[in-house]
């Protein structure tokens, strides 16, 4: 049985091109856990996450004729991840309450005790967080996206984007505020 890992990226990418199944399962092996990684923090469960990656795989595979092999093939599978699980989360997203924040006041956050939190602790406070909010920071913070990117993937007024970052930011910062005062608390 072959290995993932012991054949070179872009003959596995080759294979797949030609609809070589083999290949295909060889390349979903490799790149799992990198499209888990992705979906899980755009998915409230890791059951959505899992079906979110599935999908990806299909899309991609469906797709990877047309993938261009001169730019990096991570970051081409990272934007159909994340496209995918963000179509999966849209529903519930359309039914949550979408204010108009054109004209709401961007507070500069003054502490950014975010930085002091690891990797792990994030993911774990932003499941604490209202979806939409969860997103944006996630797409902005994590993957690098615009806002105006955000607005257009997310359909909301790029203004709107920047208002759900500064909230998920602050509403971070006071969970993280509770956390430390509990941990501070047990220790007495």
């Amino acid at each position: 049985m072959l290995q993932p890992t012991l054949i070179a990226e872009s003959e596995l990418i080759a294979k797949c091109k030609i609809g070589d199944f083999k290949y295909q399962e060889l390349l979903y092996k490799r790149f799992y856990g990198f499209a888990m990684g992705i979906s899980i923090r755009y998915s409230l469960n890791r059951e959505d996450a899992i079906e979110a990656v599935n999908d990806s795989f299909i899309k991609a595979f469906k797709s990877i004729k047309n993938y261009n092999t001169n730019k990096p093939f991570k970051s081409w599978l990272s934007t159909i991840i994340i496209n995918t699980a963000i179509d999966k989360r849209r529903a519930e997203l359309k039914y949550q309450l979408h204010t108009d924040l054109e004209g709401a006041v961007f507070i500069h956050p003054s502490n950014d005790s975010i930085e002091r939190l690891d990797a792990q602790d994030i993911l774990k406070l932003l499941k604490l967080l209202p979806p939409i909010q969860s997103t944006v920071f996630n797409l902005f913070e994590i993957d690098g996206y615009s806002h105006e990117e955000i607005s257009q993937t997310l359909n909301i007024a790029t203004s709107s984007s920047r208002v759900y970052l500064t909230r998920a930011k602050e509403k971070l910062r006071k969970l993280l505020l509770i956390i430390t005062y509990n941990e501070r608390r047990s220790v007495k």
